[in-house]
């Protein structure tokens, strides 16, 4: 639940009446006014505001020349819980989601909680309360709030009281699907994907639904099942003729975990699909193919579901480069012509344009480092760099699997006509070589069937920037360094503005043609979600939430260095305006106390059996390096590592569900010691390295 509004807030905020109802279509099946893409910018009531995507606001009330008198007008405390997420704001009501499927219906003008749901996940989800922690985003549709679940629900809530309308499971109940995508809306069906293809024999699908019952109304799938089953559809037989071996058993993947965006000209739904599974083509396609739908954009009938066009990003997938990236529409002139495109900027490093209408490739230039290819034929397919499939051993990838750009959206600016992306430079190194007779765990693990490692960073050095390019002529224009690892999700405005959150709980404003930063506010915590920007009776207002977390952070020192803890750090909603005064305290420092284990003794056998175990099934809450990614503890500062009774009741029994940590009852005896040992050491080194800095 939210806090009240919280005291510490400087007085003399002017509030103003909540706006009127914006004038939208009568007729239950016309589109309301503001999901268009020439709507006035009054409302942020999609995810990338409109259909299009764009992350783009044509308001001007706040621009370059008076940013400089932004500032907070009120802020509301959230409860523990990943928070980075993409907030809505309908008719002086902003919506968001936190934690695990909670979500909240708050007063622009004042911060107050006006509703809160809570779709009860941990005690739903059994197992797959393993394979994430939370919500990326929520969809509007005519007076109703949907969400998706990890457990798999997709849900309508009324807008205005917060009360379930309907919900329908659209995954089995323990198939490694979850969902932490948001849905869309469009034409009064709203449509779903899912996640799932890292961790287990997942063979990915969309589905939509009536908008106002949950009524399924069509399902198309990513990748072909097996064909003694028959095919559903033209496209999959299509599909299979481009894998081998028996590829249904390891399901395929193409999971669309968030990329969705809809044309209303043309009534066509674009997805962005995403890796194989598992992702080592060598034993998901005996090594040959190019895995169609894997990474993709695929255009599909948005009544029907029939596929129309699909262009391929990566052929052959083979590195986790899914195409589940933003995906924006626009109308660019392109050899002097006006030429109506989608664009993305996927894992892969390269910014692509394509038409949209037919799928026909126009460019694609890297934005960032890439190892994996040399460049792209006149067809517009990759032309592979030596060995980048590890087919002779191992191989420096660049960009990491976590990919030059991530799920934090980028932005077009219409005023601009330049493309903004929060890029990431991070290398992995890949190597299959000590990969023998492998077969998937039923357990859930992350497990690509590929190690991968990687690459050191040097301390200090630069690893995400914001980039602009210009997608006409893919040239960059400007890049600002934007810290360690990665930056936030990007809003640009008419305003010749872009605002983007930093790790270091920055919250700034840039020069939208220059790159000049022009304004920053510290929010006393990471600021990774994506902002938005609407008015309330006129008035311009920017809110952003505060709070890390997602596989981004996987890493933990690159948050630790700026002193935040993950799970002790402030998470908060904010909004600004011209003439606020309001701050937030500075963020509290880190300082982590080290659990003393004076019995602890060296067994590094053990520590490199409980790291294997550790990767794949706790890194994605606790961090590679134990340091905590999201929301989890700091496992070196837990005292339940110093009992093997305590790590029993917490793995094994799952005495801790409720807070979100599952339980892996498949672990034996040995395992979890094998696990404990691994902690223990940890604890143990990090206490050794911090006693010279005590005795200081």
């Amino acid at each position: 639940m939210l806090s009240r509004l919280v005291p510490w807030l400087a007085a003399g905020a002017v509030l103003v009446a909540l706006s009127g109802c914006h004038q939208g279509a009568s007729s239950d099946q016309a589109t309301p006014a503001q999901l268009l893409d020439n709507a006035s910018g009054d409302d942020w009531p999609a995810y990338g505001r409109t259909f299009g995507e764009q992350h783009y606001s044509p308001l001007t009330e706040i621009n370059d020349g008076n940013v400089g008198q932004l500032g907070l007008v009120w802020a509301a405390d959230l409860a523990p819980g990943n928070s980075v997420t993409q907030p809505l704001e309908v008719d002086g009501t902003i919506y968001f989601a936190t934690g695990f499927s909670k979500i909240h219906a708050v007063d622009a003008l004042t911060g107050k909680e006006l509703w809160a749901y809570d779709a009860k996940v941990p005690e739903a989800r059994g197992r797959k309360l393993r394979l994430a922690w939370g919500t990326r985003g929520i969809a509007w549709w005519k007076g109703k709030i949907y969400t998706g679940t990890q457990d798999g629900r997709l849900i309508a809530l009324d807008a205005k009281t917060g009360k379930e309308l309907w919900s329908v499971m659209t995954t089995g109940p323990d198939d490694g699907r979850y969902i932490t995508g948001a849905p869309r809306v469009f034409n009064g069906k709203v449509i779903i994907g899912h996640g799932g293809a890292d961790v287990a024999a997942v063979r990915g699908y969309v589905t939509a639904y009536d908008a106002e019952t949950g009524k399924q109304i069509w399902r198309w799938y990513t990748v072909p099942g097996n064909p003694a089953d028959g095919f559903e559809n033209d496209a999959m037989k299509m599909a299979a003729k481009t894998w081998f071996g028996e590829w249904w058993k390891q399901g395929g993947g193409g999971t669309v975990w968030n990329a969705i965006t809809y044309d209303p000209e043309t009534d066509t739904i674009f997805l962005g699909t995403g890796n194989g599974s598992p992702w080592n083509r060598k034993i998901r396609s005996a090594g040959k193919g190019d895995n169609l739908f894997l990474c993709s954009i695929v255009a599909l009938d948005g009544k029907t579901g029939a596929y129309k066009w699909h262009y391929q990003i990566n052929p052959g997938e083979s590195w986790d480069y899914n195409a589940d990236m933003d995906m924006q529409l626009a109308e660019l002139p392109i050899d002097g012509k006006p030429r109506k495109v989608l664009m993305t900027a996927p894992k892969n490093g390269f910014l692509y344009v394509l038409d949209r209408e037919t799928g026909k490739f126009i460019s694609a230039k890297p934005y960032s480092k890439v190892t994996w290819a040399t460049g792209m034929d006149a067809n517009g397919r990759p032309i592979d760099a030596p060995n980048s499939r590890y087919e002779n051993g191992a191989f420096e990838l660049w960009p990491s699997p976590m990919g030059a750009h991530s799920w934090l959206p980028m932005a077009f600016s219409k005023a601009t006509g330049l493309v903004y992306i929060p890029e990431i430079s991070l290398g992995t190194r890949f190597d299959d070589s000590k990969i023998k007779n492998w077969k998937r765990s039923p357990d859930l693990p992350f497990d690509g069937a590929v190690d991968v490692a990687m690459l050191p960073v040097p301390p200090g050095a630069n690893t995400s920037s914001l980039v602009a390019i210009d997608p006409v002529t893919q040239k960059q224009v400007w890049r600002v360094p934007t810290g360690r690892l990665v930056g936030g999700g990007v809003v640009a405005t008419a305003g010749n503005l872009v605002f983007q959150g930093q790790m270091d709980s920055r919250f700034s404003a840039y020069d939208a043609k220059t790159g000049k930063r022009l304004w920053s506010f510290d929010a006393g915590a990471s600021v990774m979600g994506p902002p938005i920007t609407y008015t309330v009776k006129g008035k311009q207002y920017v809110t952003v939430i505060t709070g890390s977390g997602s596989s981004l952070t996987l890493l933990g020192g690159p948050l630790a260095q700026y002193g935040i803890s993950y799970a002790g750090q402030k998470r908060r909603v904010l909004t600004f305006a011209l003439g606020g005064t309001g701050t937030v305290p500075k963020a509290e420092p880190y300082v982590p106390e080290f659990v003393s284990d004076p019995t602890y003794k060296v067994d590094k056998a053990a520590e490199a059996r409980g790291g294997a175990i550790f990767y794949n099934r706790c890194g994605t809450c606790h961090g590679v390096d134990m340091i905590a990614a999201g929301i989890a503890p700091d496992l070196r500062t837990s005292p339940a590592i110093l009992s093997a009774d305590a790590i029993t009741e917490i793995v094994h029994n799952g005495a801790l569900v409720e807070n979100g940590m599952p339980k892996f009852a498949e672990l034996t005896d040995q395992q979890r010691e094998d696990i404990r040992q691994l902690l223990r050491a940890a604890a143990h080194d990090a206490r050794a390295r911090a006693a010279p800095q005590s005795a200081k």
